[in-house]
């Protein structure tokens, strides 16, 4: 197993009453997912950007620490 470190953007909405995830963008860096995160900060009820563990066979990811986050977000570090 091949563990990657990778930079995701994700905007959350409301769908029936919860906060949920809507499409996820990737960055180049930290400061790259920071920015992103930023400029859509104004157009989302909440924003987060994470660093992430991806197998890069699978393409599963794990564990998530938070970089930034604006507004409503679900909390995806405890999952």
């Amino acid at each position: 197993m091949s563990l990657a470190e990778k930079f995701i953007v994700l905007p959350f909405k409301k769908n029936r009453g919860n906060i949920v995830p809507g499409e996820m963008r990737q960055a180049s860096s930290a400061a790259a997912a920071e920015k992103i995160a930023t400029a859509m900060s104004a157009r989302h009820i909440g924003v987060a950007a994470y660093s992430v563990q991806v197998d890069e066979e699978s393409g599963d990811m794990s564990s998530p620490k938070l970089i930034i986050g604006f507004g409503e977000t679900a909390d995806l570090t405890t999952s």
